[in-house]
């Protein structure tokens, strides 16, 4: 154990007030009596009163003036924070400036030996950040304020291939990161149903005098899996389907917003789901045949039949334009 964790655990056997010796200390920790004394020293040096008293009724405890004990964390849970940090700001989290705000606190706290072995921890793992629009940040934290407020918001919104924006007021109730974009789950009051929209295809967004009452234990993410639900053709047995590819190939299928809900085995080379025949029907023949030879359908035989007449068709239709 790090010299710094067995720092800690000595300071939470000592945080209830109780007296111990250096010997009852060391025997917990496996470590020698001597060390205990360089813990102690170094635990002061860190501006924590720890008291040693020698005598019949002496040992080792922390000053009643010690009330509030500050978080310490050891080697692992510290280089989580900093990973998670990285994480956050890859994704366009848009409270990053906070959060490592709140780090630099926590890294302050710490003495040299353990800022080293912190920068040697997280030295290897770094998270590519995709170009995001600057307007970005100040949506989400606007969207998530009138989330929490219960106020509509007017968006000036851009559809996906469209030229036209479309301007529209909008109860937000929640955001969600999927498949590394940003969603707002809203009420759209024009349509009068529940919309998702694209954060980042937002070009303006202001508040209204408008307010709302937000569903009582709303999840945005319970949302968008019961839109996949919903997306089924029908219900009744299912029928497995099992996909043979490239790694890279099988991530895109596995990720789809649709067909990830229903996955149920992935292997390096293979991954199953489990789908109803007419939600199957209806909508990989189309998907899959986009990947090409990338991929091969191993079954249902059913499946491998609908996307040959996909393709037979496809070339048909541009055998008869070359003649």
């Amino acid at each position: 154990m790090a010299k710094w964790d067995n720092m800690l655990s000595m300071l939470w056997m000592l945080r209830f007030g109780r007296k111990l010796t250096a010997s009852q200390i060391a025997d917990n920790l496996e470590i020698s009596v001597r060390t205990v004394y360089r813990y102690i020293d170094a635990l002061c040096a860190s501006g924590v009163p720890v008291v040693a008293e020698s005598g019949h009724d002496g040992g080792i405890h922390i000053l009643d003036s010690f009330k509030e004990t500050p978080l310490f964390f050891n080697s692992v849970e510290l280089k989580a924070l900093v990973d998670a940090y990285k994480f956050a700001q890859g994704a366009g989290y848009p409270f990053t400036e906070e959060l490592e705000s709140a780090l630099k606190k926590v890294e302050n706290s710490l003495h040299e030996e353990q800022r080293q072995d912190l920068s040697a921890q997280t030295s290897g793992l770094d998270v590519i950040s995709p170009a995001r629009p600057p307007f970005l940040t100040a949506a989400l934290r606007d969207l998530e304020q009138a989330a929490k407020e219960g106020r509509t918001v007017r968006i000036v919104y851009r559809k996906a291939n469209s030229e036209r924006e479309e301007e529209r007021d909008v109860d937000p109730y929640g955001l969600a990161f999927d498949r590394n974009e940003w969603y707002a789950v809203a009420f759209c009051r024009r349509s009068k149903a529940m919309r998702t929209f694209r954060v980042d295809r937002i070009e303006r967004l202001e508040p209204t005098e408008g307010r709302f009452e937000k569903p009582e234990g709303f999840s945005a993410s319970d949302y968008f899996r019961d839109q996949t639900e919903q997306g089924r053709e029908a219900e009744g047995p299912l029928v497995v389907v099992r996909i043979q590819g490239l790694p890279d190939r099988l991530n895109e299928v596995c990720s789809h917003w649709h067909l990830r809900h229903y996955l149920t085995e992935r292997t390096d080379r293979e991954a199953c789901f489990a789908l109803d025949v007419p939600t199957m029907n209806k909508y990989l023949p189309k998907y899959l045949i986009t990947f090409g030879t990338a991929i091969r359908v191993l079954e249902p035989p059913e499946l491998k039949r609908r996307i040959q007449e996909t393709a037979s068709g496809i070339a048909t239709h541009y055998l008869d334009e070359t003649d």
